[in-house]
């Protein structure tokens, strides 16, 4: 399961629309060994393609070396599909080398409807995975919310 911060959602969702007719792509980063999504890392799409999706290489070893630095791997990896659902395509499954990243897909095929799925993707693999969306890392392991009880 993938829990994350609605301001992360938000901000896909929100790279994805402003890219579209392009695939949108980028990584949403997070201490080692912690499985949480904290800070997002909008790509560019070297390929510049309403289907298909490249990180540019020099990008990309600055964001990793980056993430190294900061002792962070990548969470999530996401990217959009502009006229289809939110399902890796078999080129997202070969081009998938992050087995510990969840793969999160934004379909912009609907302007108004916003369609957002999460994978893990291993060996070839695709197992689709819950996404709960949270307002606060604070108790969303408990399941309890962050907001105080009234008096």
């Amino acid at each position: 399961m993938l829990v994350i911060r609605r301001d992360l959602v938000d901000a896909m969702v929100a790279h994805a629309r402003r890219d579209h007719p392009d695939e949108a792509c980028g990584v949403i980063a997070g201490p080692e060994g912690s499985d949480r999504p904290e800070r997002l890392v909008e790509m560019v799409n070297a390929e510049r393609s309403p289907t298909f999706y490249r990180f540019d290489s020099m990008e990309q070893l600055r964001v990793w070396r980056a993430m190294d630095e900061a002792d962070e791997v990548p969470v999530v990896i996401y990217h959009s599909h502009t006229a289809t659902e939110a399902y890796p395509s078999r080129t997202d499954v070969s081009f998938a080398s992050e087995p510990d990243a969840h793969y999160v897909l934004v379909s912009t095929r609907d302007a108004h409807d916003v369609e957002l799925r999460s994978y893990r993707i291993v060996d070839g693999v695709v197992t689709e995975e819950q996404v709960d969306v949270v307002e606060s890392y604070m108790f969303s392991h408990t399941g309890a919310d962050d907001v105080p009880d009234a008096d």
